[in-house]
């Protein structure tokens, strides 16, 4: 998919909560004393949710995008951990940031790309010149249940992304996207459940692998580009070993997926988790470079994009934050103050 007037980001942000817990705490607590998937992992303040994630990443982009929040015509959030059932998220955040009344807003879901779900009507709404500027929001916290898997894995975090019509103002551009969907209960979540479920398993293939490998391959075929082509690649990352696996079939050289040369590590973030290694590689990528970003998400689905950086990057990205920045800001916590900063403990 191209839309008929060339679409750029304008600018971005992304956000951590500075809380960490280490999953040896967690493995601890549960007496799995070898397990640890990965080292630590990032949870929300007692004041912090995906409003107020996205309402940092928001900022964050319009500080790279120099532009006035009234400019924007229309911001997206998706996640799937939204605060309110019914109410929604992007207008609290379109109403923080300056940018309301007269725009358009709405949450997304699609778990983990409901991020770059939201990617893909901003680029059609800029596209089709509807509007002038749109931001899409990639976000999530915490929601593994006590013990499962994903409570060692799942952190919280966030990416905001403005698009604009390609100029020499936009720090990268869109050379075309794709998406692919199946119906694959992978992982889910019925109405009033606390935490969501998974298939086990059956979550790496046919679900994870099928979506990412086909999306992917399937936009460079239509783009007629090759894995040589593209300096950078971000996938949804789960967990460690998956983002690897994926890259490796898409035909990316494993050492320097492995090295984090191609693919950065930024961790799972759910809805965050692309945007934020989106974000990440434009900190540090070079004008003229091409990066392959593919989301996914349960249900099952993936967003494939190619972005080319441009020169506007040397000049913007130092106007906020870098992500590395919220990454190496930590304060640990126990397995107890985990637990009351999730609102699990009830009083």
């Amino acid at each position: 998919m191209k839309p008929l007037v060339d679409v750029g980001v304008v600018g971005y942000g992304s956000y951590v909560p500075m809380y960490r817990i280490k999953t040896s705490e967690i493995s601890r607590v549960w007496g799995r004393t070898e397990y640890a998937p990965i080292e630590e992992k990032s949870l929300t303040a007692l004041d912090e949710d995906t409003i107020t994630i996205s309402c940092e990443a928001a900022k964050y982009a319009l500080l790279r995008a120099q532009i006035d929040p009234k400019d924007l015509g229309a911001i997206y959030v998706g996640s799937e951990s939204h605060p309110y059932a019914v109410k929604p998220s992007g207008t609290v955040v379109a109403a923080a940031i300056g940018a309301f009344p007269f725009i358009l807003s709405a949450d997304y879901e699609f778990a983990c790309k409901a991020g770059t779900e939201a990617f893909q009507t901003c680029i059609g709404l800029v596209g089709s010149k509807m509007v002038e500027y749109a931001m899409g929001i990639g976000v999530d916290t915490s929601q593994g249940r006590p013990q499962d898997e994903l409570e060692y894995t799942v952190g919280c975090g966030g990416a905001a992304f403005i698009f604009g019509e390609k100029t020499k103002d936009t720090v990268a551009y869109l050379e075309g996207s794709l998406s692919y969907v199946t119906d694959t209960p992978d992982f889910w979540r019925r109405d009033i459940q606390m935490y969501p479920r998974h298939g086990g398993r059956f979550t790496g293939e046919p679900a994870y692998f099928r979506m990412i490998v086909s999306a992917g391959t399937a936009l460079m075929k239509q783009l007629g580009l090759a894995p040589s082509d593209f300096n950078y690649v971000v996938v949804h990352q789960p967990n460690q070993r998956f983002p690897i696996e994926a890259c490796r079939q898409l035909g990316f050289p494993l050492e320097k997926v492995k090295q984090g040369l191609l693919c950065p590590v930024i961790g799972n973030t759910y809805a965050g988790s692309s945007p934020m290694g989106l974000a990440a590689i434009l900190d540090v990528a070079k004008p003229g470079e091409r990066i392959l970003m593919v989301s996914y998400g349960s249900g099952a689905g993936s967003d494939a994009f190619s972005f080319v950086v441009q020169d506007a990057i040397l000049a913007k990205r130092d106007l906020a934050p870098k992500t590395d920045v919220f990454i190496n800001r930590k304060c640990y916590v126990d397995y107890a103050m985990y637990l009351r900063q999730r609102g699990e403990i009830k009083v």
